[in-house]
């Protein structure tokens, strides 16, 4: 039997299962924190059809046991990702990344967050072809990938200039590559864990395949796998703890694909329970057997995936929030936690 997330109100707040923020406008982009010592930390973009967009960080105040907005600045349109710079342990700067027109790096300091440095790879153009996505590598920090509605991919690498007296050292980046990754748009990027997880990742895109591509090896990528209908591909997560294991999704389309790149082309799994377009994916970041998805039907569902090949039915865990879920994230340092995002609210469920 499906369990359900409980929504019922304790008084001990260091009990609580769910957190809310509402935010001054529409949610879309979204992204816990990393650092341990930043503990229930995100950073949220505003969906605003118009060049004035926002970006908040946002923390939860555990003793009041309510959000609180540490920092707010502008950003130039629609934010189509955020990412936390991914250093567990804060040996580097506390950096935040955006993707939008360009992509761009942003430094938290203690008073304020400033523009660290924009990636443009186009100089010569006065007209630029916007981020879809990008992912930053975990095994290596100083790598960014980009995917664009141009057919590319860039993948980027970052440089920390030296430390000159007292002056904090500054952070820029420089193109290792840049691929023509699909016959149309490209609308995701990740990198895999596979071979040190420095040089293995994978794209969707509009043509309605997934490619993997291997950066010691570019003259070949493989196709993983093409929707019959050719329907575009929106998004892909891989597998934190299995790297043969990724996940995509089609445009309208209410099920999550699981592919094994060992056995390419054929699903080896099909989630079908939501009843509307599902929005995004994330795997469990302590588990290889667990999933959750997420979906204009406002459902948020963990699934295990352990009985593969046999079919996946049901969920194990579902949440029913209070509008189209259009984001969801499972933290990376408290896997207890799940954010969503809907209309304009945030929350934090504890699964």
């Amino acid at each position: 039997k499906m369990a359900t997330i409980q929504t019922s109100p304790t008084r001990d707040s260091k009990k609580k299962e769910i957190y809310k923020y509402t935010a001054p406008w529409p949610v879309y982009a979204m992204n816990w924190s990393i650092r341990q010592d930043k503990r229930f930390r995100l950073a949220i973009g505003s969906f605003v059809e118009d060049y004035s967009n926002k970006v908040q960080v946002i923390q939860l105040d555990e003793d009041r046991g309510e959000f609180v907005m540490r920092y707010m600045f502008d950003h130039p349109y629609i934010t189509t990702k955020i990412m936390w710079i991914p250093d567990k342990l804060g040996h580097m700067p506390d950096l935040l990344a955006t993707s939008g027109d360009y992509l761009r790096l942003w430094r938290v300091n203690d008073s304020d967050i400033r523009q660290e440095c924009m990636l443009n790879n186009n100089k010569n153009s006065e007209f630029c072809a916007p981020l879809t996505s990008f992912d930053w590598n975990e095994s290596d920090p100083n790598i960014i990938g980009a995917s664009s509605i141009d057919t590319t991919c860039t993948i980027w690498g970052l440089e920390t200039g030296q430390v000159l007296g007292h002056v904090t050292n500054h952070v820029s980046g420089f193109v290792r590559t840049q691929l023509i990754a699909h016959d149309k748009e490209v609308h995701d990027i990740a990198f895999s864990r596979a071979a040190g997880g420095k040089d293995i990742f994978a794209s969707v895109g509009s043509d309605g395949s997934v490619r993997m591509f291997d950066l010691r090896n570019l003259e070949h990528s493989t196709i993983l796998y093409e929707d019959s209908k050719q329907l575009p591909l929106l998004r892909l997560s891989w597998n934190k703890q299995d790297p043969n294991y990724l996940a995509t999704f089609a445009l309208d389309s209410t099920e999550v694909i699981i592919l094994d790149v060992r056995v390419p082309s054929v699903p080896v799994a099909r989630l079908c329970n939501h009843q509307a377009s599902v929005n995004g994916v994330t795997w469990a970041p302590h588990s290889s057997c667990h999933v959750c998805t997420a979906a204009d039907d406002h459902q948020a569902l963990i699934w295990d995936i352990q009985p593969m090949p046999q079919p996946i039915e049901v969920p194990i865990l579902a949440y029913t929030a209070e509008g189209e879920i259009n984001q969801v994230q499972w933290s990376a340092t408290q896997p207890d936690w799940i954010s969503i995002c809907y209309k304009d609210c945030v929350e934090i469920l504890r699964v």
